[in-house]
């Protein structure tokens, strides 16, 4: 290794050891703050992370909102930002700490992607509000949540997709193709046929749909046409929705 690589090297080691002396230096964060900033420090990061979660209260699509889910927020947020205190100015208990916390597995998985987003924004709260960064944290805070909150209410970067999924039992005499243009082109602005199976015995055909309803009010009114044309036969509607929710479990 030549000589000037070595010291460009051994002058990055030096430069991230001030770093870190920097940052668990016994002067460099208060270490033992008082009672009256503890106090504020505990409810400005549950205020925060309240917020946090009526956005995700307000936000969640889906079936499976979970009260216990949010409750978790709040309490990890604030956990942090106690965590963050006792570590301060502390290196060797900032890494026991870590160590022990290492060793906790949580066992509940979320139930959509976006549930770990707010796991992270819970925990950095924690952090900037136990790290006395209150500026810092009052001002992102509300802002990421107002940016969550304005891409749930105006529905930003939804993909094109079906809105329902149809099955019809028919006929085998019925061409499915011709019986069911009339209401299809009447009710819905897409459709596809995703499947075709025989039922009891070969004596009937199931077909498969997925659908958008061209005014999802009318739900109703697709499903009594398509009984009409089908002679009451068994006629399912599902939210593509619910039903992919379903296959993940």
């Amino acid at each position: 290794m030549s000589l000037p690589l070595f010291a460009a090297q051994a002058q990055s080691v030096a430069d991230s050891d001030g770093i870190l002396d920097a940052l668990f230096a016994p002067g460099a964060q208060l270490q033992h703050p008082g009672v009256k900033e503890i106090i504020f420090a505990i409810l400005f990061s549950f205020a925060l992370n309240s917020l946090i979660a009526a956005v995700y209260k307000r936000t969640y699509r889906g079936a499976r909102y979970s009260q216990d889910y949010v409750h978790t927020l709040l309490i990890l947020g604030t956990v942090v930002t106690m965590v963050i205190m006792v570590v301060h100015g502390n290196s060797a208990t900032a890494f026991g700490m870590f160590a022990a916390f290492s060793i906790i597995r949580f066992r509940r998985s979320v139930s959509q992607s976006r549930d770990i987003g707010f796991i992270f924004l819970a925990m950095a709260t924690g952090l900037a509000v136990g790290a006395q960064q209150y500026l810092l944290a009052l001002i992102t805070v509300p802002l990421v949540c107002a940016i969550i909150w304005a891409i749930s209410a105006r529905d930003l970067f939804v993909a094109q997709r079906s809105s329902h999924l149809l099955r019809i039992r028919v006929g085998n005499d019925c061409d499915y193709d011709v019986a069911f243009a009339e209401v299809f082109g009447r009710y819905l602005s897409d459709h596809e046929l995703t499947s075709v199976e025989t039922i009891q015995a070969g004596m009937m055909t199931e077909v498969a749909y997925e659908i958008t309803l061209r005014d999802v009010r009318q739900l109703n009114g697709f499903v009594t046409a398509l009984q009409m044309v089908n002679g009451n036969n068994r006629v399912i509607v599902t939210r593509a929705a619910e039903q992919a929710e379903s296959d993940a479990d």
